[in-house]
């Protein structure tokens, strides 16, 4: 996990300073995420990195994502916006989708 954030601040051309203070974590805790082995995170804390860094707490803890390099780019947008509304969104729009799909 700590070698995927890392690569995702670079990769967003921030500072550990610059990722702690648009996250509102320490310095020295996204050090011990990208750093410590294993790492421990806080769920809050990695949900709000995971924004500022423009992708999901998914991909930073290297849940398998089948065939992403494939999707294209407006794909990958509206499956970083699905991942940050919250479940009763959702869930409606896995509904509607589902109706579509019949």
């Amino acid at each position: 996990m700590g070698d995927r954030i890392n690569a995702a601040r670079k990769a967003k051309g921030f500072t550990l300073d610059q990722l702690a203070e648009k996250s509102g974590c320490s310095k020295s805790y996204i050090w011990e995420l990208e750093n410590k082995n294993p790492p421990r995170p806080s769920a809050d804390k990695l949900a709000s990195i995971a924004e500022v860094l423009g992708t999901t707490v998914d991909v930073l803890i290297g849940t398998p994502i089948n065939n992403v390099a494939d999707l294209k780019p407006e794909d990958k947008v509206f499956f970083r916006k699905f991942s940050g509304l919250d479940p009763a969104k959702q869930d409606t729009i896995r509904k509607m989708i589902d109706l579509w799909d019949d």
